[in-house]
């Protein structure tokens, strides 16, 4: 673990953060739809073009990208109180198969958090996937009961047969 560093994406790395992504589709059974350099070369436009909302920390074992997570950072509507209200959700985490079980997804996770207490956002929310819940629970994570969500029609959601 102490060949590991955790620190903000760069521009140069976003070839690899794609193959992060493009490995995450595949390590899940579907089939992209695109071709690998296309989806790398659509990916880094798309991170560029949105790095102001979207914040990404990478972990690097030597040059190689092995993990990934983001803050995705959502402005809310002012009060009379507070001009500015910021809130965010942690996306998108992940950690090659070779890799997991040692600590690095705690480590992004928890650098995502410091850049959220930095960027002084009133909360942080996640969606998780089963085996990750007591990962973000040890983080801090709690489930809400004034948190809801319901997923649109459409949107290919797994919540999608039951919305209307």
């Amino acid at each position: 673990m102490a060949d590991i560093i955790v620190r903000p994406a760069e521009d140069d790395d976003l070839p690899g953060i794609a193959d992060l992504r493009w490995r995450w589709v595949r390590e899940n059974g579907d089939t992209p739809a695109a071709t690998q350099e296309e989806f790398t070369r659509l990916f880094s436009a798309w991170a560029r073009e949105n790095r102001a909302s979207h914040r990404c920390v990478i972990a690097l074992r030597g040059t190689a990208v092995v993990g990934m997570a983001w803050l995705a950072v959502v402005q809310r509507v002012p009060t009379p109180n507070a001009r500015r209200r910021l809130s965010g959700d942690v996306q998108s985490v992940y950690v090659r198969p070779e890799e997991r079980d040692g600590g690095i997804g705690g480590r992004l996770v928890d650098s995502v958090l410091r850049l959220a207490a930095q960027l002084r956002l009133e909360r942080v929310t996640v969606h998780s996937s089963p085996r990750a819940i007591r990962a973000y629970e040890r983080q801090g994570f709690a489930s809400s009961p004034r948190l809801l969500q319901v997923y649109s029609p459409g949107s290919g959601g797994l919540g999608d047969a039951g919305v209307r």
